[in-house]
């Protein structure tokens, strides 16, 4: 059986003229004795709740999982699937997308993001256990490679893991000691098992070609209270007369010389991607294997009162509860009664405090900077090691770690994770958040702290390309807004999507309320709209996010009040904006000669909406330490600045 998944990796992998045969035909008989004997899956519904989750973290090794998943009889996983790998369109993409592909868990490849999604699932898998009981309980198991667990994010994940005690996750390390360059030896000596055990994990090494010891391990692995480590060890591209045990067999075809001599010492005869009768009937039985156990499991779901089924239900299908819409318009209008100025963090944070109730599965978190993000309500309580009837996550100093779990929180089913840092902090969080983006994950990232406005920190803490960069992202939607009514509206439309994540981009420092008239309309939802008229005929438009619309009012009034009419747009998402249709684009940005766009950030996207000869008033160079109000003022952020800036244009 696991020399079947070795025959059709090498083959199509041979048809391709390019993949990654060496870890397919190492960790086949890992992967053939956890999918045989211990995986709880039912290949005729991979979208059961209760099944336990693969994670192949080596996503270069896809071929492993592609052949599992068309050995098990998942549907859609065809042979001529696999005879189309790495080809446009086919199901069998170079590395796994869970978006292209059923069956498959995560969107992997990027190396380390595949162990670090999985402790976010494990970590959902308990968080649900404690509302829902046994009715959630099955285990994570991911095969992670020696460029997994060298990549940093390993680390953050392993810590976080260790120390949560999330005993339902085991990693299969493939412990092959190759990368591209050659022996590991050339760049690693870590003793991984030393290594995971230091971080509070069960560790061991076993033979990787040992059915019975992998067997052995695993059963173990079922008993601890603790995650656990299986160290297998391997020989990269098993079977394969020359190439086996070399970088050789990493990234590139064996060769017919090679591939034959592996299926001669396999005693392979058969044709290219033809699998003898009795092993594929054996296969497709180890893909039925869980049916029994998911018909027992729908009972189980079906004896549940009517109100518990249908929450359940409704959650891991990834629908949004009733009443966001009307929580989040009762908050306006008693935010508009009742103006204040607040940061757009604080605001959010009085989002929050109806949100949360309004949608029970809203998890939030912060990578330690819980005071400074405003995420903790005094009514959520937070988990803890062994602990998991909780809202609220303590990441620790591990920005990419988080905006990984939240991934595997978000893909496991049952919540809508947002976790928070400081803007400027995407830098260490951006390769989950571009795994987010790609496959369309609904996680959401609290970015305080947005800009030059944070003040004395300096330019270290200061975001000045961030915004540019994230809007740049495709599928990633940025949100930057100006008081306490655009941020609870930003924050019902972060709620509201779930086709991929949004970054709500807030201050550090206190805004005026801008937002003075009640509407029940989401007015954000466009991107952005004519916050406040020109008297008469406009002159000119400002366009303006977040705390710079304050300096746009202002400047509107001094242009006014010198009988040069002036309009002011606010653009909470720029990039959302751009997505509209031309006609709604071109009724916001208006017939205005003059157009002046104010960020306190780089100019880069901005053109879209005032072109290449249009006014920018924001940032140019990196930020400096200093209090906010002097910032702005030295780097010629201001209603002055603007006004001089528009009347110079026009040569008055």
């Amino acid at each position: 059986m696991a020399n079947a998944v070795r025959v059709l990796a090498m083959d199509a992998v041979e048809r391709a003229k390019s993949g990654h045969p060496g870890l397919p035909m190492g960790a086949a008989d890992i992967a053939t004795v956890l999918f045989t004997r211990h995986l709880k899956y039912d290949a005729a519904d991979p979208r059961w709740p209760d099944r336990d989750r693969f994670i192949l973290s080596a996503g270069h090794g896809s071929m492993l999982l592609y052949a599992l998943l068309h050995l098990t009889g998942v549907e859609g996983m065809t042979i001529d699937e696999l005879k189309r790998f790495r080809q446009l369109e086919s199901k069998t993409p170079g590395h796994p997308e869970n978006f292209m592909t059923p069956g498959v868990e995560t969107t992997s490849g990027p190396l380390g993001q595949g162990i670090a999604t999985a402790v976010g699932m494990a970590l959902a898998e308990r968080m649900l256990n404690a509302e829902f009981g046994d009715l959630v309980d099955h285990h994570t198991y991911v095969l992670a490679s020696d460029g997994d667990l060298m990549e940093g994010v390993s680390q953050e994940a392993i810590a976080l893991a260790g120390h949560l005690k999330l005993n339902r996750l085991v990693v299969l390390f493939d412990d092959n000691g190759i990368s591209i360059d050659g022996p590991l030896s050339l760049s690693d000596s870590v003793d991984q098992v030393k290594r995971f055990e230091a971080a509070g994990w069960q560790a061991v090494r076993v033979d990787g070609h040992d059915p019975e010891a992998i067997d052995r391990a695993l059963t173990e692995a079922r008993k601890s209270d603790r995650p656990v480590l299986i160290a297998c060890r391997t020989t990269i591209g098993f079977g394969a007369p020359k190439k086996a045990g070399t970088s050789k067999a990493h990234g590139e075809p064996l060769g017919a010389e090679d591939l034959a001599g592996a299926k001669a010492a396999f005693g392979w005869t058969q044709e290219p991607f033809v699998i003898p009768q009795a092993i594929a009937e054996a296969w497709r039985a180890a893909g039925r294997r869980g049916a029994e156990a998911r018909k027992a499991w729908a009972g189980k779901l079906e004896a549940l009162p009517s109100a518990t089924r249908a929450e359940f239900e409704r959650r891991v299908a990834g629908i949004r509860p009733k009443g966001i819409d009307e929580a989040v318009n009762t908050l306006k209008e008693r935010l508009v009664a009742e103006p204040q100025a607040v940061a757009t963090r604080k605001a959010s944070e009085i989002a929050l405090e109806v949100l949360t109730r309004a949608v029970p599965e809203l998890v939030l978190g912060s990578a330690d900077l819980t005071p400074s993000n405003n995420t903790k309500m005094k009514d959520i309580t937070a988990i803890a090691p062994g602990s998991f009837a909780g809202r609220y996550i303590h990441y620790g100093i591990r920005e990419h770690g988080m905006a990984a779990a939240m991934n595997g929180i978000s893909l496991h089913g049952g919540f809508v994770p947002a976790g928070a840092t400081f803007l400027v902090f995407t830098d260490y969080a951006r390769p989950a958040m571009r795994i987010a983006a790609l496959a369309g994950i609904p996680v959401i990232y609290v970015m305080t702290h947005d800009s030059i406005g944070l003040g004395e920190d300096g330019p270290t803490h200061q975001p000045v390309e961030h915004l540019a960069a994230l809007r740049a992202m495709p599928n990633m939607r940025v949100f930057r807004p100006a008081d306490a009514v655009e941020t609870a509206e930003c924050w019902q439309l972060a709620l509201e999507r779930t086709n991929g994540p949004t970054v709500l981009a807030l201050t550090r420092q206190t805004v005026p309320a801008v937002r003075l008239q009640q509407q029940r309309e989401n007015l954000s939802s466009a991107g952005a709209y004519e916050i406040s008229p020109a008297p008469g005929e406009a002159r000119a438009t400002l366009f303006a996010s977040g705390s710079e619309i304050e300096i746009a009012l202002a400047a509107q009034k001094i242009l006014n009040e010198q009988s040069f009419a002036v309009r002011v747009v606010s653009v909470p998402s720029l990039d959302l904006f751009l997505s509209q249709p031309e006609s709604v684009r071109a009724r916001v940005i208006g017939k205005a000669p003059v157009k002046v766009a104010i960020e306190a950030a780089v100019r880069f996207g901005w053109d879209a909406l005032i072109g290449p000869d249009g006014i920018f008033v924001g940032m140019s160079s990196f930020g400096a330490s200093a209090p906010y109000k002097d910032l702005y003022r030295h780097f010629g952020i201001t209603a002055e600045a603007v006004v001089e800036r528009v009347l110079r244009t026009h040569n008055l």
